[in-house]
């Protein structure tokens, strides 16, 4: 288990802190070992570190006025989504005080003419398309998880849509936040583009709650499409699939999705989804348009997957195949861990240059042969990031250091070909041994940044930035 720095406490300060908030919020203020374990969580190999206590915020009030009190005697505060957070986003390396904003999950509004709504950070992906199918519209951005918009937010994640509408940075229009001070600022208007002042609402998308705890987003909207097709192709080799992907977005073929799988991985989900693909590489694809839109990509694609030897070729617009196909991608993470009962997975997530692709996954490949480890590959090839997903034996020392070497490697490998370590989970602890390395001087541009807006260093300290 990567065990993560512990930061220096300010035990006076957080107990006087802890008084305070106990009897501001009575019921919503929680201090018992499981609850703060809970926002400790981490769904990787970083050491759970909890915070003192958790506020469960039910407005922008109580986060604001959380904030206050806390940066009046300089107490660390974290924001809580749902926890599927995979870098240690939400330890407690110093302390302090977890806001919890998962009862803060209203949709306050849907402007459909617009093609926008305003919600709440703890409105979960799912929850917001539900409420919206009625209505004939749908948000795209699809990280796997039913993460909260919040948490999608903060870490600008993106998913297996973003090839084609790209990640939270793009879809995000303004949010609101609480800053260090407990000051409360909105970012923009909903005017679809503005010329006004800096772009603080790009400043906040993916800042990890280390500037601010945003409490309300407004999102880009999408029409749900008229037609959907998704389709399946088997391939003789990595580079083979790598090399249609490349094929696929130099011609401009508009794909909502394109999804690598290797071997290994198409295996797994056959065994455990009951599906009978041919277990070789595959690609996983979803077209969007009008009915003669899709038909047409789909032949397109069909006549790209030929060159490169593509096998297999299905292509369906049925809801029933179309979900199972995908449900079955969804359930990748589970189907490898099966491959290694009691294992634990913990998925890397580089990102590189689509011309590199083919070289960095077969790479991939070969350094955990190499190392003795058993990493399948899934992938969002349409933009170049995939994750190897290391399946480990935690109580072996030896493997859990040679997972160490692989991980460092591999962020290496995807910084020396003008990629970086993390195409969508963020920094958050897991990943900051990297992050000069990718961005040199511009680390202490953002270092500038943080002491500007948060001098004390309460807002998710331990996160991105250096100590």
């Amino acid at each position: 288990m990567v065990q993560p720095t512990d930061l220096p406490r300010n035990e006076t300060g957080i107990a006087t802190v802890l008084g305070i908030l106990k009897q501001q919020f009575a019921e919503q203020f929680q201090t018992g070992q499981a609850i703060r374990e809970q926002h400790g969580h981490t769904t990787t190999w970083i050491k759970n570190q909890a915070p003192d206590a958790v506020i469960f915020a039910r407005s922008t009030q109580d986060v604001a006025d959380a904030v206050k009190v806390c940066a009046a005697h300089k107490v660390p505060v974290i924001a809580f989504g749902t926890g599927t957070s995979l870098e240690g986003h939400v330890n407690a390396p110093a302390g302090g005080i977890s806001i919890d904003l998962s009862q803060m999950d209203r949709v306050l509004e849907v402007n459909a003419g617009d093609l926008d709504c305003r919600v709440q950070p703890g409105v979960t992906r799912e929850a917001l398309n539900t409420h919206l199918r009625d209505q004939g519209l749908f948000f795209p951005i699809d990280p796997g998880a039913n993460a909260s918009l919040g948490g999608m937010t903060a870490t600008r994640a993106s998913g297996t849509n973003a090839v084609r509408y790209g990640t939270m940075k793009d879809n995000v229009i303004s949010v609101e936040a609480v800053m260090a001070d407990g000051t409360v600022i909105r970012t923009a208007g909903r005017a679809r583009k503005s010329s006004a002042g800096y772009d603080l609402t790009r400043l906040m998308v993916g800042s990890e709650g280390t500037l601010g705890i945003i409490t309300e987003i407004t999102l880009r909207l999408q029409g749900i499409p008229e037609a959907i097709n998704s389709a399946r192709c088997s391939f003789p080799s990595l580079e083979a699939a790598c090399e249609t992907v490349m094929s696929v977005i130099q011609f401009g073929l508009p794909v909502a999705r394109i999804e690598l799988l290797d071997a290994m991985v198409v295996k797994a989900v056959n065994g455990y989804s009951k599906l009978s693909l041919p277990e070789t590489p595959m690609l996983l694809l979803e077209f969007h348009g009008s009915e003669a839109g899709v038909a047409e990509q789909a032949e397109t694609f069909s006549m790209l997957a030929d060159e490169n030897g593509g096998s297999d070729y299905q292509a369906t617009t049925t809801v029933e195949e179309r979900n199972k196909l995908w449900q079955a991608r969804h359930d990748a993470y589970w189907a490898m861990l099966a491959l290694r009962p009691g294992c634990k997975a913990v998925a890397t997530d580089v990102c590189v240059p689509i011309s590199r692709l083919a070289d960095a996954v077969v790479a991939a490949n070969a350094k955990a042969d190499e190392l003795g480890l058993i990493a399948p590959i899934v992938g969002h090839a349409g933009d170049g990031n995939f994750h190897a997903s290391l399946l480990l034996d935690m109580d072996n020392a030896d493997e859990v250091a040679r997972a160490e070497e692989y991980v460092s490697w591999l962020s290496s490998l995807a910084i020396s070909m003008e990629g970086t370590c993390t195409g969508e989970h963020g920094i958050g602890q897991g990943k900051r041994p990297y992050l000069v390395s990718e961005l040199g001087a511009a680390v202490d541009v953002m270092g500038t940044l943080k002491r500007a807006l948060d001098p004390d260093n309460i807002m998710n300290p331990g996160k991105i930035l250096p100590n």
